[in-house]
């Protein structure tokens, strides 16, 4: 009778190290499986979730949120209000969150390009008013003509179509020259044509 060859040779085992390193494996992967279960089970639960705050980056890139200002915009725009506005946004920025200027709007009555403080109001006024002053920072407008030679430079950044950069014009005329004599000097300051000091002359003295 013939021998039957033995076929079932023993499968190859793996190294003693590679099989504690396959069953370590395992054992985190199992672990993690588990500790995934829980937390959805645990949040589940209690309805806790986890909410991502949105909010600008500083310009400074330090991460913190950037301070926004308020502003209070009346007149004629279409939906006065009190807005929020960025760090460095101008008047124009303003103006458009309120809805943009009324139909009866005077829209050289204010300084669109001027930058916007915190507290301020922004007063627009209708056609045929006349011009007044916008209390800047929380503070009433001053009663009567502002006086050119002891004007700062916020108070005149307030006026009507005058803006940071043409305050400090105005600054370094009355430096150089000593004081302003007449409200005409204002003529000579680069940048104030006749027509806008004929809109001044009533908002100012010597």
């Amino acid at each position: 009778m013939a021998t039957v060859p033995d076929t079932d040779t023993p499968s190859p085992r793996l190294p003693p190290r590679r099989r504690l390193g396959v069953g370590a494996v395992i054992v985190l992967v199992l672990l993690a499986f588990a500790v995934t279960v829980g937390i959805g089970i645990f949040r589940g639960a209690t309805g806790a979730e986890t909410v991502t705050a949105s909010s600008t980056p500083a310009p400074d890139g330090s991460g913190a949120p950037a301070a926004g200002v308020y502003v209070h915009v009346a007149g004629a725009v279409r939906a006065a209000g009190l807005y929020r506005l960025e760090v460095g946004d101008r008047v124009a920025d303003a103006i458009a969150r309120a809805g943009g200027f009324a139909d009866d709007a005077a829209r050289d009555g204010v300084n669109l390009a001027r930058t916007v403080t915190d507290g301020e109001q922004i007063v627009v006024p209708v056609v045929g008013a006349e011009p007044t002053t916008a209390a800047a920072s929380g503070s009433a407008a001053a009663a009567g003509p502002l006086d050119l030679n002891t004007a700062t430079r916020e108070q005149l950044d307030a006026l009507p179509r005058i803006g940071p950069a043409l305050a400090d014009r105005i600054l370094a005329w009355r430096e150089e020259n000593g004081r302003f004599t007449s409200v005409d000097d204002l003529g000579s300051v680069p940048g104030i044509g006749d027509k806008m000091l004929a809109s001044l002359r009533d908002l100012v003295r010597v």
